[in-house]
């Protein structure tokens, strides 16, 4: 179909209406093809080297997937409406005694709030110790970091979503990454242990309501000469935080008083 002309590039542009290719957002998210545990509101498959956002209100749970074995889900939380209060890896870590993520940890802010949990692990390799990717890395390593390139790094991908949402580069902490791990030896240097294969998951409970950025980027510590990094599936649908009486309200001290402290937060606000 010729686009030379207005008309031929509006009827080209139109005859597009209805497809579906491998990676994409699914808009209504309730067009997924495949069942959820609840209402879905977000269903999007992400290329390799590319990323995405939204706004999640509290409670909903979102589930990401390898879906071939080479996703790495590079992640950053900010409290919608309030970013300055944001994912804090360190704390993450150090609040909870433990670098690993897994089922029952918590994606803590430096106020010592919840922002998330995780209620759900497929896949056990993660990281909570390297963050992303950054320009000068990528262009060291693949010739070019820059977002519109062949290796875009997830620092750069990062500030673009930051940018849809009001946030600039001052904006962007250390981010949590999901699907390729990263083990401590006892000399402190750190392993790369990669993937724990395609169709592995994990399901995050969104604790407040939340601005989520993810980049789908090859982690920093991946050893591979080629820029590798396979589609991620973000799916994310309605259902209720964490409430006193729930296991993991109580599951450890630590976590108890963080959800105590998120718990007189949004009561103050009349939010909960």
């Amino acid at each position: 179909m010729a686009t030379a002309t207005t008309h031929g590039a509006r009827d080209h542009a139109r005859a597009q209406h209805g497809t579906r290719t491998g990676t994409m957002p699914v808009v209504p998210a309730s067009d997924w093809p495949a069942a959820v545990p609840g209402t879905p509101v977000w269903a999007e498959t992400v290329a390799g080297g590319n990323y995405t956002h939204r706004v999640l209100a509290r409670g909903t749970e979102l589930r990401l997937t390898d879906l071939a074995g080479d996703a790495c889900a590079h992640l950053l939380l900010y409290v919608d409406g309030r970013p300055w209060e944001r994912l804090n890896t360190a704390d993450t870590v150090k609040v909870q005694w433990n670098a690993y993520l897994g089922a029952d940890r918590l994606l803590l802010s430096d106020q010592g709030r919840v922002l998330a949990s995780v209620v759900a692990d497929g896949s056990g390799r993660h990281d909570a110790l390297c963050g992303t990717s950054t320009l000068v890395r990528n262009t060291a390593r693949y010739g070019d970091g820059t977002p519109q390139s062949p290796s875009p790094a997830g620092r750069e991908l990062l500030k673009l979503a930051a940018a849809k949402n009001g946030l600039g580069p001052r904006d962007l902490p250390p981010s949590l990454s999901f699907f390729q791990g990263v083990e401590v030896r006892e000399d402190g240097a750190l392993d790369f242990t990669g993937s724990a294969g395609p169709g592995a998951s994990v399901t995050l409970r969104a604790e407040q309501d939340l601005t989520v950025l993810i980049a789908n980027v090859p982690h920093p510590l991946d050893p591979r000469p080629d820029y590798v990094c396979t589609p991620l599936e973000v799916l994310a649908w309605r259902a209720r935080p964490t409430a006193p009486g729930d296991p993991l309200w109580d599951a450890a001290p630590e976590g108890r008083r963080a959800f105590l402290n998120t718990l007189d937060f949004l009561t103050a606000r009349g939010l909960a």
